[in-house]
């Protein structure tokens, strides 16, 4: 990351906290005025796995549907930071659950997150997955980059979810790492999976991925 990009992270994600007190604030559930998430609103963790691109378990802390994806939507589209918070439970037990599941558990295992698009990161002037695994006290390392620019992913199915991203990421000084893919949401898994299979063929093992919450598989027993 650019000295230009680190001084527009802090300050991108100060004014989005400043501008969070002097708004008035509404719970992200339900609406209830002057508290951000009411206690009915609670979220509730179960994390489980909800998805295995290229043979590595997807753990996700909620399913990604009613309270839960409006909490989501408006830490990603309305700059509502204050709710990583409310998120980080969800990805922390995910991440535990990702790293609890290998075969060989321990604490030597590197978080990485899904690169986030120049364009999202202007817009929103945060990294949402990022922001959310500092609230959960997870330290992230960035061996994950974008080797080419993709088409917008939302209305696209599948299959033209995985030819929009392959070959998408590179990685870089992966080799030998233990590592947890974090995001945010997964959909198709589809952008997890080439993550997976850039982190590999940089010679990194993949134990697994971790996010904060996950869609409903057609077909899939709710």
């Amino acid at each position: 990351m650019s000295s230009a990009d680190g001084v527009f992270s802090v300050l991108g994600g100060a004014l989005a906290e400043a501008l969070a007190l002097v708004i008035p604030v509404a719970c992200a559930g339900c609406d209830e005025p002057d508290v951000a998430l009411c206690e009915a609103c609670g979220i509730l963790v179960r994390p489980r796995v909800t998805r295995s691109p290229a043979g590595a378990p997807v753990w996700s802390g909620l399913a990604f549907e009613g309270v839960p994806a409006r909490v989501v939507r408006a830490l990603k589209e309305d700059g509502r930071t204050g709710l990583a918070r409310d998120l980080a439970p969800a990805l922390r037990a995910a991440v535990d659950a990702a790293v609890a599941a290998s075969p060989r558990s321990d604490d030597r295992v590197v978080m990485v997150p899904i690169p986030t698009s120049r364009a999202a990161y202007r817009r929103r002037g945060y990294r949402v997955a990022e922001l959310v695994a500092r609230r959960a006290g997870l330290r992230v390392t960035r061996l994950l980059e974008t080797a080419r620019t993709t088409a917008d992913q939302r209305g696209l199915d599948r299959a033209a979810r995985r030819l929009n991203v392959a070959g998408s990421l590179r990685a870089r000084g992966a080799e030998g790492a233990r590592v947890v893919v974090i995001d945010d949401v997964v959909t198709t898994g589809a952008t997890l999976e080439e993550a997976v299979r850039a982190l590999r063929a940089g010679g990194a093992e993949v134990i697994g991925a971790a996010t904060i919450a996950a869609t409903a598989r057609r077909g899939a027993p709710r």
